[in-house]
């Protein structure tokens, strides 16, 4: 009996071994929207969101606390009714919530799980699957613009390495400190919006992720091929130092400085009313620096 009880503590001891080599996925409803919806479903047992967020939080504690490693991935009701009826499972089920979750964690917007609260791991989620949607969005806009009729370059790679190489210059110009740079271009189907964040230590390249960095690059190389009127804005911040506030606009698939009057405006504008708005103590708004400009191949 004793080697009977010592070998069940040993399988149970593997088992939990091999749990914590298991990752684990957790789908997440981050709206009261997309919550809405789901309470259709007889099989989903939750009544109100701030409770099933405060569920979802304790269950993503637990998983830590038994050293699982979990990734959250963004729920979407419409995109899982689809899935349903094109895999003919039934939606009311929570099997069907489990194959759904294991699909999207391998291809749709998801973050993995350091301890963040909640209330800062939804916002998380939602920003990546907005990037996700403009870097898909984006490249989609870049693969269909096929060769130059002149040269017989691919106009979106070429676009791409252009956006590449301009990116390097405004980081190698703007020297060291944490770097916030946002990037808009209107399309004929809808604005996209990039947004990167970098940080350059003194002496050393800047440091950067490499997903965003991929996404930033992508919108920016969108509005260099199809030469839309959009713009960039950097905002640098160092130690001891007022934050300082570059800007430019593509123009004809070249980022043209902007004057620091104008950076001022557009930062001091509402962009909806066009009402003033007061400027940001601490905050120096500079002329975009100078950057080398490239000839536009088609």
């Amino acid at each position: 009996m004793a080697q009977t009880g010592t070998t069940t503590q040993q399988s149970r001891s593997m088992r939990r071994a091999l749990r914590r080599e298991a990752p684990s996925t957790v789908g997440l409803l981050a709206d009261e929207q997309d919550f809405a919806e789901m309470r259709r479903y007889a099989t989903f047992a939750f009544d109100d969101h701030p409770t099933y967020l405060r569920q979802v939080d304790a269950l993503l504690r637990a998983l830590t606390s038994q050293g699982v490693h979990t990734t959250v991935a963004l729920f979407d009701p419409e995109e899982y009714e689809d899935f349903c009826e094109a895999s003919g499972l039934d939606p009311d089920s929570a099997d069907s919530r489990t194959r759904y979750t294991a699909d999207i964690a391998a291809a749709g917007a998801s973050v993995p799980y350091s301890g963040q609260p909640i209330e800062r791991l939804v916002p998380e989620l939602i920003n990546e699957a907005v990037n996700q949607a403009t870097w898909e969005y984006a490249t989609m806009l870049l693969a269909g613009l096929g060769e130059c009729a002149d040269c017989g370059e691919d106009i979106g790679q070429s676009a791409f390495a252009r956006a590449s190489r301009t990116l390097l210059h405004l980081l190698d110009s703007a020297g060291s400190g944490i770097h916030h740079l946002v990037c808009s271009v209107p399309t004929e189907d809808e604005p996209l919006l990039a947004v990167l964040h970098a940080e350059r230590p003194p002496g050393e390249p800047a440091r950067l992720d490499q997903a965003e960095g991929a996404a930033f690059l992508t919108v920016l190389a969108a509005g260099i091929a199809i030469e839309s009127p959009g713009g960039l804005v950097l905002r640098t911040s160092a130690p001891s130092q007022p934050d300082r506030v570059h800007g430019w606009k593509l123009d004809r698939g070249n980022l043209a400085p902007l004057t620091a009057g104008e950076v001022f405006n557009a930062y001091c504008t509402d962009a909806e009313t066009g009402e003033p708005v007061a400027p940001e103590s601490g905050v120096e708004y500079c002329a975009g620096f100078p950057l080398p400009e490239e000839e536009s191949h088609h």
